[in-house]
């Protein structure tokens, strides 16, 4: 019986992403019988998984689409991961805390189709954004969710772009540490963040 393992070495593929040699190996792609194998197959799809989706800055992996995505298809070994194996490998990925599957959108959402994926975790996020807080003097300041993921001081930084259920998990994690607190609006709306720096 073969084991999977993965080497260091890396090809390159079309979105310039360097995967693992592993990803060029037929039964990767297949679920393995053999219960050792197959941890070690879900341990290896989510070391890549969480590696292409930091790479590429992808926050949420909608299985609808993204089973087409080379990530899950290797079209050069003319391969593919199924739907299902798939399912079980996020499964996996939230058990470990790496992912969390959440609901889509439409009516006809099926359950378990999209999940966000944590290249990093809310509590690293939340560090970061407490760095960046001190770091350009925002502390005492209000920010919309947008200014802190979309605005002109945001714009060289990796929380760039970020997924608002992962920025609402980081802040948080800063509200819970009393360096954060939500601001409302006279109406009771959320208006913004207000940053205390660090504790």
């Amino acid at each position: 019986m073969s084991t999977l393992t993965s080497p260091i070495s890396t090809s390159s593929r079309s979105t310039s992403f360097p995967f693992p040699s592993i990803y060029s190996f037929p039964p990767f792609f297949t679920r393995q019988p053999n219960s050792q194998t197959w941890t070690s197959q879900l341990s290896l799809w989510n070391s890549l998984i969480l590696a292409y989706c930091r790479y590429n800055r992808i926050w949420r992996i909608d299985l609808n689409t993204a089973i087409e995505w080379d990530l899950f298809n290797n079209r050069d070994i003319s391969r593919s991961l199924k739907l299902e194996t798939c399912k079980e490998v996020l499964d996996s990925m939230v058990k470990k805390g790496d992912a969390e599957w959440v609901s889509g959108s439409g009516s006809q959402v099926s359950k378990n189709t999209s999940a966000i994926i944590y290249w990093r975790r809310p509590e690293e996020w939340a560090n970061i954004i407490a760095d960046w807080i001190d770091s350009t003097g925002q502390k005492n300041t209000i920010l919309t969710l947008y200014e802190i993921a979309e605005g002109d001081l945001s714009l060289s930084q990796d929380f760039r772009g970020i997924d608002p259920t992962i920025l609402r998990k980081a802040l948080d994690v800063l509200i819970r540490r009393g360096q954060a607190q939500i601001m409302k609006s006279a109406d009771g709306e959320e208006a913004g963040v207000k940053f205390f720096g660090s504790q």
